[in-house]
């Protein structure tokens, strides 16, 4: 991937913390083999982000939630999660991000949303919890990093405001 080009009014890129949680049953039971936490992890490097982990959690509300919480205390970065955001009956990702976040981050979901057709069957949200950014991004490794790369320009200068930053 090349690098995102620069956001007008934006500070300069730099390093900036991330962490990926895939979110499959199967993937935490060992019966399918991870291929998005390893995909999302390139793009994130490319980016100039140090992934600090790559995370499992079973599919449901109350282990997505758990987890969520147990990543982003304490952290100040980007955590994505791949998986879940779909309508199968185990697909609960937004639900268990939705106990967790405190703000909603709806132009971000829709910028995911808007990358491919399939995007308009994708429930992920996003938003933040202290001076982390949640993103949910689809379970397949295709979907995943078009959807991160949707946004993955903007992450830099979320964090930083998130971070404290007063560039305006």
């Amino acid at each position: 991937m090349a690098e995102p080009p620069p956001i007008p009014g934006a500070p300069a890129p730099r390093s900036w913390r991330a962490r990926v949680v895939v979110v499959s049953d199967g993937v935490a039971d060992g019966s399918r083999e991870d291929r998005g936490g390893p995909a999302l992890r390139a793009v994130l490097e490319a980016a100039g982000a140090t992934v600090e982990a790559t995370i499992v959690s079973p599919d449901g509300v109350e282990a997505v939630a758990e987890t969520l919480l147990a990543q982003t205390a304490g952290f100040a970065g980007l955590l994505v999660t791949t998986g879940g955001t779909g309508f199968g009956p185990r697909d609960l990702t937004p639900e268990g991000t939705r106990r967790v976040i405190e703000r909603e981050a709806p132009g971000l979901a829709e910028a995911m949303r808007l990358v491919n057709p399939l995007g308009r069957l994708s429930r992920g949200i996003a938003g933040t919890r202290g001076r982390a950014l949640i993103l949910n991004v689809p379970g397949s490794p295709k979907g995943a990093v078009e959807c991160l790369e949707a946004v993955i320009d903007v992450v830099p200068h979320a964090l930083a405001l998130l971070g404290g930053d007063r560039p305006h």
